[in-house]
């Protein structure tokens, strides 16, 4: 079973898979040569891409994730100091921020025809002494900046705490259960499981520093103008929209949607530009969950002084479930499994904070998936840009407006939180990997790049 804080990781931009969870297996690969004894001998180090990391890795900021990780840098690290640093490396590379080797971006090769046998996100180090291979490991980046061994992957699982918790479950309607037998929230089941990590109020600190992060970012994503990285030359426009916003919003009825929708393109021009963002669950879906919170935050008047803990307790815990029982990569997935996500966890946690029912709540993340089914992941110039700035956007549309409407509604519905789940993977692995990170279809290839 995984931590909350698992889900919100903090990091820079533009993917959780292609850019934090590469940052995460370079470090770990140092780790591994320290482990066999052999760092002090290397004297180069060459890294091969698979799958979708070789096809859209370069516009997703891979190179660059892969040196900072060899520099040694965690994610959540990361400041603009460094990426000047990586800027700058010419032959060499401080491994593990200690001792020169031969390293260039000529070391970091891109097998665009071949993918790894356990997910479509795979990388593979080898480091040598004198020309000598003396070390090789391979590892998987499978979405939401998660980084498993070929080991782990064979057992098709992530390496997990094995703590016991309080509430165990598996499913929606274990977890559903359990609350409903015990007179709680969800928020409340996944806190009590929070203390089987650390103490609660440790807990709601982190918790807190992760809204305030994303804040942050929502803030600087309102005030910053320019053109975003990348031959598509995609401009900045929260800010104007914003501005616009800021002189018409009291005369518009529907001011409220249009506040979220800009403050998710604000955090999305913000990953897009590689600064800091929160994975949730992933980075190209990351500005969906803070825009809620942001709409919550403006709008929603009658709410708890703790609303923002409970609200991400509950994201987080449907983004487990999503986690155990499908995926939250695009590249496994598709767009379903970070759009479709995040709207999901959206949905379900603002259902709880203004006081829906917990079938209102489970109704509401179910409501927000249905209607992603199927949600192509088709970067165009494998850049994080087009479309999937908007489309953070329009999920937070849809996950307001799924919430709103599980709250219209007191019924039994016909379809379950894991009956839409089941539905998702299986709509996953029926997807062309043409539609899965890959820039091989849809709008990658139809809209002409200029």
């Amino acid at each position: 079973m995984h931590t909350i804080l698992d889900f919100f990781k903090i990091g820079i931009g533009p993917s959780s898979s292609h850019t934090i969870g590469p940052i995460s297996a370079s470090r770990k690969f140092v780790s591994f040569l320290k482990h066999k004894k052999v760092f002090g001998e290397i004297d180069s180090i060459k890294v091969e891409l698979f799958g979708s990391l070789a096809l859209t890795g370069e516009g997703h900021g891979t190179p660059i994730a892969i040196k900072l990780g060899l520099l040694n840098y965690a994610p959540d690290e990361v400041k603009q100091e460094q990426l000047i640093e990586v800027d700058s490396i010419g032959n060499e590379i401080k491994l593990g921020g200690i001792r020169n080797i031969k390293f260039n971006d000529d070391d970091i090769i891109f097998n665009k025809r071949k993918k790894l046998p356990y997910h479509p996100n795979g990388m593979k180090f080898y480091a040598y002494v004198k020309n000598k291979e003396v070390a090789t490991r391979i590892y998987y980046s499978i979405g939401g900046g998660f980084v498993v061994t070929e080991e782990n992957a064979k057992k098709d699982k992530l390496k997990s705490s094995k703590r016991k918790l309080t509430n165990s479950f598996k499913t929606a309607t274990e977890l559903f259960t359990i609350a409903d037998n015990r007179n709680l929230r969800i928020s409340d089941i996944m806190l009590e499981n929070e203390k089987c990590f650390r103490k609660e109020k440790t807990t709601k600190k982190e918790l807190r520093r992760i809204f305030r992060i994303m804040q942050e970012c929502v803030d600087r994503g309102l005030s910053t103008d320019g053109m975003l990285p990348g031959k598509i030359k995609v401009e900045r426009r929260a800010a104007t929209m914003y501005e616009n916003f800021l002189k018409n919003n009291e005369l518009d009825s529907q001011a409220f949607l249009d506040y979220a929708s800009i403050c998710a393109i604000a955090v999305n021009e913000e990953n897009a530009d590689m600064n800091r963002v929160v994975t949730a669950p992933t980075n190209g879906a990351s500005g969906i969950i803070p825009a809620t919170m942001m709409y919550i935050k403006e709008y929603v008047h009658e709410k708890s002084e703790d609303w923002d803990i409970r609200f991400l307790l509950t994201a987080g815990a449907i983004a487990m479930l999503y986690k155990m029982n499908a995926s939250i990569s695009g590249a496994e997935v598709g767009c379903q499994g970070e759009i479709g996500v995040a709207c999901s966890m959206a949905a379900g946690a603002l259902t709880e904070v203004v006081g829906g029912t917990l079938k209102q709540v489970e109704n509401a993340a179910e409501i927000a998936m249905e209607h992603n089914l199927g949600l192509t992941c088709d970067p165009v110039a494998g850049l994080v840009q087009i479309p999937c700035i908007e489309r953070n956007a329009i999920g937070v549309g849809k996950a307001i407006n799924a919430s709103r409407m599980a709250m219209l509604n007191e019924n039994d519905t016909k379809i379950s939180l894991d009956d839409v789940i089941k539905t998702m993977k299986a709509t996953g692995e029926d997807m062309k990997s043409a539609y899965k990170e890959t820039s091989k279809g849809g709008l990658a290839v139809n809209v002409t790049e200029c």
